[in-house]
């Protein structure tokens, strides 16, 4: 017996909530934060630089920012480009920071000659820096090194 009335009143929750939604938008009180429908293309100008000088770490253990552009990089299941100058095998001969020893450990903490796989795609930890404006308010302090 409760399960019926449970289920009436379910659908009839849903079913207001979808009249709700459909009166607010044919009301005009939403509006999209682009200031266009989503089928309209909207320029959108260069708002930030790439950074080239290295920036300071906030934090510790912070995974350390891009210098370069990573644009044209191939990075996938079968390919990573970045290795092709941070691996351990060829930092030394093209100047490049070479990869943690984190990096090549498995998941069991045993050491490998090549990245581990959960390390694979770079730019899950690591981004481009830039020099962009802040999207929101940030009242982050950097630790003090203590």
């Amino acid at each position: 017996m409760n399960k019926p009335i449970l289920a009436g009143a379910f659908a009839l929750t849903a079913s207001l909530a979808l009249v709700g939604a459909a009166l607010a938008q044919s009301a005009g009180g939403l509006s999209t934060l682009r200031g266009a429908s989503v089928e309209d293309p909207v320029a959108v100008e260069q708002v930030f630089q790439q950074e080239t000088q290295r920036f300071n770490r906030e934090y510790r253990q912070q995974p350390p920012l891009i210098p370069h552009s990573i644009d044209q990089y191939q990075i996938d299941l079968r390919a990573n480009q970045c290795l092709s100058c941070h691996d351990w095998t060829n930092a030394g001969d093209r100047g490049a920071p070479t990869l943690s020893m984190t990096h090549y450990l498995d998941r069991d903490g045993n050491e490998m000659d090549h990245v581990a796989g959960t390390r694979w795609f770079c730019n899950q930890c690591h981004v481009p820096q830039a020099n962009a404006p802040e999207l929101v308010e940030n009242t982050f302090e950097p630790s003090t090194g203590r």
